[in-house]
């Protein structure tokens, strides 16, 4: 079994998520969209807005300024891009669709959806006609939706109904302008080729799933890799292993990390890593906390739940990438009243060139404040790094 360095499984991992390619110079559009796609896999959905809509920021990283109306043409009505649970939820190429059928037909009910087929049995149908009969549809769209029970997912009985439809695949869904998801039947949505296509059986649809989890990470271990389509990890391991046997992934060990990875046959290993940009607290690069820490060094968990006075970094959290190599993090908020890109705090990593990471920051954030149309960068005092950051700028 061949022995990689984790120098080497960085810059593998870096290449594979393409974050080692120069930024196009002119116009971005949809090619470097499906790009972007076809190295990442899929974008992942959040509600989150402190700063953008966290599925706009991997492409900022890898393509930086860009339309983000472009993106949404792209996303919504190109026909190459649908919604579903990949990752999390998450815009997906379109096929993949038939990959996930088994997920559709197997997801089962949740608590309130059984309430609700307890309750009301007609009511999930009906809903399901309305779209078919109005569709596309939003939840208040609906003749009945019935009342919000409280905040953040204190669903109506409308939106559980969708939720569910969504799930098992009945309806599809596509995102609005505002964020909003707009339901309609699949076969207004999702082309017929992909819609039609053969039923691809469950353990196929984990091996092929597998093999594009490993091409996005470059290498990984087996709950890397089940982790990026959130797989079954016992199911996905044997997948894993079969895979190794047929000679279509490489086993190998990397130096520090205590289990077997897998490598893909199409990974690429740049002689050095050039690639610097933040990254979203949700882009796929830094999914897997664990392999996060084993491949740079850097511990990193999202403190949005957490409450306010006991977060080590801030509340919507960036990770500076410079060089191939976490740095630096950056607490992040896009005052749109006052026209400010807000640095709530400014933390650098151990052992880093403190002037040199400033300077490669400052110039990132000016140029992020930029692209969401905010004329200052304002930094506040908290943070190691805040200091030599509002010198530079």
């Amino acid at each position: 079994m061949r022995t990689l360095s984790n120098n080497q499984a960085r810059r593998i991992a870096l290449a594979a998520q393409g974050l080692t390619t120069p930024r196009p110079k002119g116009r971005v559009d949809r090619r470097h969209f499906r790009k972007v796609i076809g190295n990442i896999g899929l974008l992942q959905l959040d509600s989150v807005n402190v700063l953008q809509r966290s599925h706009y920021l991997p492409m900022w990283s890898r393509l930086g300024p860009y339309s983000i109306e472009a993106l949404d043409e792209y996303t919504a009505r190109s026909g190459e891009i649908f919604e579903y649970w990949g990752h999390v939820a998450s815009l997906l190429p379109v096929e993949l669709y038939p990959l996930l059928r088994w997920r559709m037909e197997e997801i089962e009910a949740g608590p309130r959806t059984q309430r609700i087929i307890r309750d009301h049995p007609e009511y999930i149908e009906m809903v399901y006609q309305e779209i078919a009969a109005h569709g596309p549809l939003t939840v208040s769209d609906l003749s009945d939706p019935g009342a919000r029970t409280g905040p953040w997912w204190g669903h109506g009985k409308g939106k559980i109904a969708l939720d569910w439809l969504f799930s098992k695949g009945r309806i599809t869904a596509y995102r609005n302008g505002n964020f909003g998801r707009l339901y309609d039947l699949p076969e207004r949505v999702i082309a017929a080729q992909h819609l039609n296509a053969p039923r691809v059986e469950r353990l196929e649809a984990f091996r092929q799933l597998l093999l594009l989890s490993a091409r996005h990470h470059g290498v990984g271990t087996a709950a890397d890799l089940a982790d990026y389509y959130r797989l079954h990890r016992p199911t996905a391991r044997q997948v894993l292993a079969q895979l190794s046997c047929d000679g279509e992934l490489e086993e190998v060990e990397i130096e520090g990390w205590s289990h077997t990875a897998y490598l893909h046959p199409a990974a690429r290993c740049p002689q050095r890593a050039t690639g610097t940009t933040l990254l979203s607290p949700f882009d796929s690069l830094i999914w897997e906390r664990d392999r996060t820490e084993r491949l740079f060094g850097f511990l990193y968990r999202i403190e949005i739940y957490v409450p306010e006075p006991d977060r080590v970094y801030g509340y919507y959290v960036l990770p500076f990438l410079m060089d191939g190599e976490l740095v630096a993090r950056v607490d992040l908020k896009a005052s749109r009243k006052d026209g400010e890109l807000l640095v709530r705090a400014a933390h650098i990593e151990p052992k880093r060139n403190r002037a040199r990471v400033a300077a490669a920051l400052a110039a990132e954030l000016e140029e992020m404040g930029r692209w969401l149309g905010l004329a200052k960068v304002v930094v506040a005092q908290r943070g190691n790094l805040a200091s030599a950051l509002r010198t530079e700028l």
